[in-house]
């Protein structure tokens, strides 16, 4: 039986035009070939699974062609392409630095490339997952990358270029892999099933496209296992399923009920999918991705955005149609929400339900506490108080005043209580809600009383009293008025206000007048029922404030440093803090940075308390040492050290004494001169 190969090794590339998705990069390598114009090191970065390793191979083979191509291909038929065709040249080494990332390993090869070679033109050499070198590796190896012999081509490959030393990326010619489209990969995976005699459905093939994320070598993986699955004919339901991929259309169907308001459906809906066994954060992630797909798709400029098949994006661009963009907008907002909230989150099936809960109230117009959501501005509710307070004003001048002054007389008198009884009982209770304004226009003119100096400062307790009871027994008379109530509430609440303002002994009294409690059924307004806080919002400005902070200025420097540089620029820093964290730079100084992997620095702390101080400006701390080292590419970490990693702090007395005993020309000088720590 004929040994099985995989479709991504099978139809491996073996020359420039065969190579999908790279036109300007194969051109430009072709061309090289052509004029003999070669670089000494070159470094192919990019994805995985985008023919990093592939075009390396096709270009040293190239190289070393005997009789090349006029458009700079390999012939195929000289000594050296048979040598390479079958496994067997010596003049072509591939090295995985993931494994040989030592600087012995890179003394070995600077030793080959001494030797000239025996068959072809040059000697290359592929490095592969090139990052992976360490850092005394990568500077062992900076000399001969820059001055290699004639005869000697590096080509290096790396998914992450950015870990790379400047000083290396600086020695090479740098070529930059494209994704692969969902299209070059449709096709492609089209040829491979013509070849394999395999019949599919295109909406499959772009599934398996989709969910290759542009890599070719996943999509031939997972076409080779839909095939498998599927038994020679690929259909986009036996894909689904062997790939246990939600269906776009729940995505579809989620939209449409969240726009309904239908949250009963839209629960089922979410628990059917999760007794299919897929995850709610997957689902949470799946939603967001589409709705991203259906804001694309509501320009025509953006439609090219979306990474899906034809038939998938003309659904996307009629369900766009009817999707308002503010709803899309704020229904992200939330999902994103979700996304970041998911991993710490204890009951995760609870976060995604109120998450498509909170999606499917987007729609609705009420903003009241019934609809399950707070106020959407904060703004809006103090214009509520503010009307209702003026409503209740204009019922006081449009008839109550007697009562008004009823109470106040009583109140005069020193039995203010017993009067605000007598006023209540003579209001009529189907007129709930004039009494409501009676009581608020007592507060009221209470505390224009107390803070003006006029009536003495019983009466404005007693006044205040009386407005208090006559609430009281208005609530107990009248429950069905408790919107009246409730305005009533507010404008108390606002007169309170203005008695707290009041300085000395009127300030106190008004502390005493705001001391009443509210009756049963009176709603109590708590600024914390709002979803949002002062607190909040100042939370909310600071972190606004610190992102803007973390941006480095300085990205396009790359000056080396050392240990030492480091460690005066920290210093540096901590003399430069504000004077309000004269606390926080104290303890910083105690702090000794270390370069853990060149330019990834380490910052060690000994507790818990300063190691969330330093979380909360460690974009600021990056930003100042990335602008004082001339360095835009530091990154920073922290880490709580372990028990044995805590170095103890010493007294002065205590750095005298080890001076002393470990420096014997300071303890001469010490003895000699008779000195004493002062």
């Amino acid at each position: 039986m004929e040994n099985y190969i995989v479709s991504a090794r099978k139809y491996r590339p073996m020359t420039f035009d065969t190579v999908v998705g790279q036109h300007a990069l194969t051109t430009t390598l072709k061309n090289a070939v052509k004029s003999g114009k070669l670089a000494h090191a070159y470094l192919f970065c990019g994805p995985r699974g985008v023919g990093k390793t592939t075009c390396a191979r096709i270009f040293a083979k190239a190289i070393n062609c005997m009789n090349p191509t006029a458009e700079g291909e390999a012939c195929n038929e000289c000594e050296s392409c048979k040598a390479f065709n079958e496994q067997r040249s010596l003049n072509i080494f591939e090295l995985d630095a993931a494994s040989n990332n030592s600087v012995e390993n890179i003394k070995a090869l600077m030793e080959q490339t001494r030797i000239p070679p025996q068959v072809g033109r040059y000697k290359v050499f592929i490095i592969d997952e090139v990052h992976m070198l360490s850092s005394a590796a990568f500077n062992a190896f900076l000399k001969t990358l820059e001055e290699p012999p004639a005869h000697v081509v590096f080509i290096l490959a790396t998914t992450e270029k950015h870990k790379i030393l400047p000083t290396i990326l600086s020695r090479c010619q740098i070529y930059d892999f494209e994704r692969m489209t969902v299209e070059n990969t449709i096709a492609h995976l089209k040829m491979v099933a013509a070849k394999e005699g395999i019949s599919y459905e295109e909406s499959a093939l772009a599934l398996i496209a989709e969910k290759a994320d542009g890599g070719m070598r996943d999509a031939l993986s997972i076409f080779d296992q839909a095939a498998s699955f599927c038994q020679g004919n690929i259909t986009y339901d036996k894909v689904l399923e062997d790939l246990n991929e939600l269906d776009a259309d729940n995505y579809f169907r989620m939209v449409d009920l969240a726009m309904e308001n239908k949250v009963s459906d839209l629960m089922l809906l979410l628990n059917s999918i999760i007794e299919k066994g897929f995850d709610g954060g997957n689902v949470v992630t799946g939603l967001a991705s589409h709705i991203r797909n259906v804001l694309m798709a509501k320009d025509e400029s953006t439609l090219k955005l979306l990474e899906t098949s034809k038939e998938q994006t003309a659904k996307f661009k009629a369900h766009a149609q009817k999707c308002p963009t503010r709803f899309l907008y704020q229904a992200l907002k939330v999902l994103n929400q979700c996304d970041v909230c998911y991993k710490q989150s204890s009951n995760k099936r609870l976060l995604v339900e109120l998450t498509l809960i909170e999606v499917a109230q987007l729609t609705q117009p009420d903003d009241g506490v019934s609809a399950g959501r707070g106020p959407k501005r904060l703004k809006i509710l103090f214009k509520r108080l503010i009307d209702s307070h003026n409503q209740a004003a204009a019922q006081v001048a449009a008839g109550e005043r007697p009562l008004v002054r009823k109470a106040k007389a009583a109140a005069a008198e020193g039995d203010g209580v017993q009067a605000s009884h007598n006023a209540t009982a003579t209001t009529p209770s189907g007129n709930a809600a004039t009494a409501t304004a009676t009581a608020t226009a007592a507060h009221g003119e209470a505390a224009t009383n107390a803070s003006m100096g006029g009536p003495g400062l019983g009466a404005a307790t007693a006044t205040m009293g009386a407005a208090s009871e006559t609430a009281r027994a208005t609530a107990g008379t009248a429950g069905a008025t408790s919107g009246a109530i409730g305005s009533a509430s507010g404008a108390i609440g606002s007169a309170s206000g203005a008695i707290g303002s009041t300085s000395g002994a009127v300030g106190s009294a008004s502390g005493a007048a705001a001391s009443p409690q509210p009756a049963a059924g009176m709603p109590r307004l708590k600024l914390g029922s709002l979803g949002m806080t002062f607190a909040g919002l100042k939370h909310k400005e600071e972190e606004v404030k610190q992102a803007e902070e973390e941006e480095i200025k300085n990205k396009e420097e790359a000056t080396e440093f050392t240990e030492d540089q480091l460690s005066l620029e920290w210093l540096r820093m901590c003399n430069r803090m504000p004077s309000q964290m004269t606390g926080l730079a104290q303890r910083m100084k105690n702090i000794q940075p270390t370069i853990l992997s060149y330019p990834d620095i380490e910052i060690l702390v000994d507790n818990k308390l300063l190691l969330d101080q330093l979380g909360a400006i460690k974009g600021r701390i990056r930003a100042s040492l990335a602008a004082g080292l001339h360095n835009g590419s530091i990154t920073v970490s922290l880490r709580l050290a372990k028990q044995n990693e805590i170095k103890p702090l010493l007294t002065k007395k205590q750095i005298f004494d080890k001076m002393k005993k470990d420096y014997k020309p300071f303890a001469l000088l010490v003895d000699g001169l008779g000195l004493e720590l002062g």
